[in-house]
């Protein structure tokens, strides 16, 4: 090492260099330390460069007040000594040391350094060697070396709270105290002439085996050091693992060693508060994510405008499902809807959940028919980390999510069969557990279904379990096709044309009472989905303000409407005669009124009642009539010539 900003001849140099004791040069009004030897650097744990780059007060921690006052002292009347000073080494670790301090001139100082602790060592070993040499020792046996020990600190290892004991240099148990027969369940005879090692500390906390060469404890025979540990198992008489963090101090006597000394404590206390905290913040981290995923529901339930309120219509048909949908929504009951598809199934089970006492909680949807096989458990119940390939971390699933809410399986006949038993359990239990764990989580979720095939036939086929069916199917309600309640197309288009006319900018847009009547006249295979579609397409393709549906064909399957403009042609008149021979249903019969209240409105222009109106023309009162426009939702004005 090289002595910063000093010129010493050579022979000095190294002198300053070889010392055994550790030598520093320090200027305490510049706050620096300016050269060390070799010996300083290892007691301070660092090569010279580092140790120069940091002021010296960074060496002194709290003892730097004693040092102010050692270094004016000794700048005034060196040399100066003291035993009583602390330095911390490179590592932060205090060092209590013995300083010797000589100035130099120019306000520098020369320190010897002396680690007391290891002074007291060296101090210790040559008196033996001293009283052996003299005669007042003698050759005792190592046994006689832990009895002295333990008698002279008999009080201290009956106080101490943690466990101790002492082993000799063949790893065998000298004494124990009590504090360690309590934590290891172990007696004193059972320990005492026994391999500590073979008795309690031969597995691993994973249950594989602690070869004794790989032990710290058995380290300190071997290397003289003292070996701390702060993460391994003891075993108890009984069986169980204990965590301890441990001590291995070597034992001399006469310069050579003899055992060791081991203080351990039981840190099971430590290990459940931090295994706790670790859970705690699990918790936090699977709700963040719960609330993240329920936030993204709730925006989609948002940016789809869906509501319960939207359920619109006046017909007998729709009036039966409200009232079975005001009859089940307070309860827990689980539905089932069934219904052709474009029927409005999701809005019927959004309402009954917003009727609900859960409606403040979340409805989740799951669409069966859309998640692959192999992903259903996973995406019903969730899974952790290393589950399966691509599992990169935790996942909740749809009914963990769904825990104090609704969820709402659509197309359940799409569930594998595999997997319906372990539905089944959850809508039977609550219970569940995520794919690649063994914990039991424990939900309270309300199950609403849907489908549009026949599950009592799937059944009978043997691709849907029974038992869930009958669990699903607490409360059926079945989802009414539009062509069963044709007296709503009206309102229906009507509300689908607002919202149309909103979506696209379009204001002022209306539909002709004409062109209503072919709505109501065409099957609508794809129900009220179908009837929204084309709602939006002609609205998107209207010229002007009036829409236009001549080319939806009665009789087809599917519509294929025409462009909309300004004109628009009356639908094709049928023909009474050919009709009256043939039987009507009450669906029929509602058409047939309504053609005729048109034909009327149409030829009277408009007028309702007085002479020549249509009321006496259809020979019904006038109140009668206005009664049966305003349920078909026709505006007499609309048919006035002008």
């Amino acid at each position: 090492m090289r002595l910063t900003n000093l010129s010493p001849p050579s022979l000095v140099h190294e002198v300053f260099d070889r010392a055994p004791q550790a030598l520093a040069v320090i200027d305490p009004v510049a706050d620096q330390l300016l050269g060390v030897n070799a010996a300083a650097c290892q007691m301070l744990g660092g090569d010279a460069d580092a140790l120069a780059r940091l002021p010296f007060s960074h060496r002194l921690g709290a003892s730097l007040p004693l040092w102010v006052s050692f270094t004016d002292e000794a700048l005034t009347r060196s040399p100066a000594w003291s035993d009583d000073l602390v330095v911390l080494d490179l590592k932060r670790q205090p060092r209590h040391v013995e300083v010797q301090a000589q100035a130099l001139g120019e306000g520098r100082l020369l320190l010897t350094l002396v680690d007391r602790q290891k002074a007291e060592q060296r101090r210790a070993r040559a008196d033996l060697r001293r009283q052996h040499r003299r005669g007042q020792v003698g050759w005792e046996r190592v046994e006689q070396v832990f009895e002295r020990i333990e008698r002279q600190n008999q009080l201290i290892l009956g106080a101490a709270g943690e466990g101790i004991y002492g082993l000799d240099a063949e790893g065998r148990t000298t004494f124990v105290n009590p504090a360690a027969e309590r934590i290891l369940g172990w007696s004193t005879q059972d320990m005492v002439g026994h391999d500590a090692h073979l008795l309690f500390h031969h597995t691993r906390s994973n249950g594989c085996h602690f070869p004794v060469q790989q032990c710290p404890i058995h380290a300190s025979f071997s290397d003289g050091q003292v070996h701390r540990v702060d993460d391994e198992v003891f075993w108890h008489k009984n069986g169980e693992a204990i965590p301890v963090e441990y001590t291995s101090t070597p034992i001399f006597e006469m310069g050579r060693l003899v055992g060791a000394v081991v203080l351990f404590r039981d840190i099971s206390e430590r290990k459940r508060a931090e295994q706790q905290l670790r859970d705690a913040l699990a918790e936090v981290e699977s709700l963040k994510q719960r609330l993240e995923l329920e936030n993204q529901y709730l925006q989609e339930e948002i940016k789809a405008e869906i509501n319960h309120r939207e359920i619109v219509g006046e017909s007998a048909a729709l009036a039966h499902l409200v009232r079975q949908i005001a009859l089940v929504a307070p309860t827990d009951a689980n539905v089932l809807i069934s219904g052709e598809s474009g029927t409005g199934k999701e809005l019927i089970a959004r309402a009954i959940h917003a009727g609900g006492t859960r409606s403040s909680r979340p409805l989740i949807r799951v669409n069966c028919a859309a998640i692959p096989r192999d992903l259903f458990e996973s995406e019903f119940f969730g899974h952790v980390k290393g589950a399966f390939t691509g599992a990169v971390k935790d996942r909740t699933g749809r009914f963990e999510l769904s825990d104090g809410g609704t969820l709402f399986l659509d197309e359940v006949g799409e569930i594998p069969l595999e997997l319906q038993g372990k539905l089944l359990r959850v809508l039977q239990e609550q219970q569940f557990e995520r794919v690649g764990d063994n914990r039991t989580r424990q939900v309270d979720v309300r199950v609403i279904a849907a489908t549009n095939r026949e599950l009592r036939e799937m059944v009978e086929a043997g691709t849907f379990r029974e038992d869930l069916y009958f669990r699903l199917n607490v409360f059926p309600i079945a989802s009414v096709p539009l062509r069963e309640r044709i007296e709503d197309v009206p309102l229906l288009a009507r509300h689908f044309l607002i919202r149309a006319c909103q979506k696209f900018n379009k204001p002022g847009v209306r539909i002709p009472p004409a062109q209503l009547e072919l709505l109501k006249r065409y099957p609508w295979p794809g129900n009220i989905r179908e009837l929204e579609n084309v709602i939006e397409r002609q609205v998107i393709v209207a010229q002007g303000r009036l829409l236009a549906f001549d080319d939806l064909d009665p009789t087809a399957g599917d519509e294929v409407p025409g462009q909309s403009g300004t004109e628009y042609a009356p639908p094709p008149q049928r023909s009474l005669e050919a009709a009256e021979p043939e039987l009507m249903t009450e669906s029929e019969f509602v058409i047939r009124q309504r053609e005729n209240a048109l034909s009327a409105l149409r030829a009277c222009g408009g007028k309702v009642s007085g002479e020549g109106g249509a009321a006496e023309r259809l020979g019904v009162k006038p109140t009668t009539l206005r009664s049966r426009l305003k349920a078909w939702a026709i505006i007499p004005r609309d048919f006035r010539v002008p």
